[in-house]
């Protein structure tokens, strides 16, 4: 095989494995051919390939394909180390403190990927992975970073983008995006009002590196009923706990 098969077959891969996200967990040979232009059989190669390496698993009942186990320690090896001994401690107190789920996301394009996680300990909590990805606009920590990202990043981002409304809540419309990251960046904190999932809410804040860079986001979220009689209290933990994570970094602030 030549250096330009090889690197082309990579390349496919790749391409198909970032078919799979949150709207799109389990894949068929059939959509996959469909959506990366190649034959069947050329798919169901890189897929067994795909499985035997553990980065996909096939169900056996449906005979679709979903992300396996080696991508979320692929994502987790990602993390930089710095970013996990900064968060380290403070996830577990934050739990605690609001007995909601407390997350890490960072920025991925148009995407937010999930880094660390702590689940809620009621029985009624919302069901997240390490290594899920979520669309930027309607997620708290999506706001957090998109709302610190330079103009003319955030300007590339937006160019062309048709945000999914994922609910009657969702933001989708690009300048009064522009207007709520605007509002972000003044109080410091971002939330998910209903608009990634009805009934589920949000609250999150950056974490700043040695340089002040904005370089992931911390949120608490959790069902409304819940998290709307103390959601002034959630804000502020979250505020503090990005704070002192943003000190463990380095940064001056």
């Amino acid at each position: 095989m030549s250096e330009r098969q090889t690197l082309s077959s990579v390349r496919n891969a790749a391409r198909l494995l970032k078919q799979f996200g949150p709207h799109d967990r389990e894949l068929g040979v059939s959509e996959l051919a469909r959506r990366l232009g190649l034959g069947k059989s050329t798919v169901h190669r890189l897929l067994t390939t795909l499985v035997a390496e553990h980065l996909l698993e096939r169900d056996p009942y449906s005979g679709q394909y979903r992300l396996g186990l080696a991508v979320h320690d692929l994502a987790a090896a990602a993390v930089p180390n710095d970013l996990h001994e900064a968060v380290s401690g403070l996830l577990e107190t934050l739990r605690n403190r609001t007995g909601e789920t407390v997350q890490v996301a960072v920025l991925d394009g148009r995407e937010v990927v999930y880094v660390e996680r702590i689940d809620s300990p009621h029985t009624l909590r919302l069901f997240l992975e390490v290594g899920r990805r979520n669309w930027a606009h309607s997620t708290g920590t999506g706001k957090a970073l998109l709302a610190h990202l330079p103009e003319d990043q955030l300007a590339e981002l937006l160019d062309g983008w048709e945000m999914p409304a994922l609910t009657p809540y969702t933001i989708t419309d690009p300048a009064k995006l522009i207007e709520e990251l605007r509002q972000v960046r003044r109080r410091g904190y971002a939330q998910n009002l209903h608009e990634s999932e009805v009934g589920v809410l949000s609250v999150s804040a950056p974490i700043r590196d040695r340089t002040g860079r904005v370089v992931a986001a911390l949120s608490v979220a959790g069902p409304a009923q819940r998290m709307q009689p103390v959601m002034n209290q959630i804000t502020y933990g979250v505020i503090e706990a990005a704070a002192l994570a943003s000190r463990r970094m380095g940064c001056p602030r």
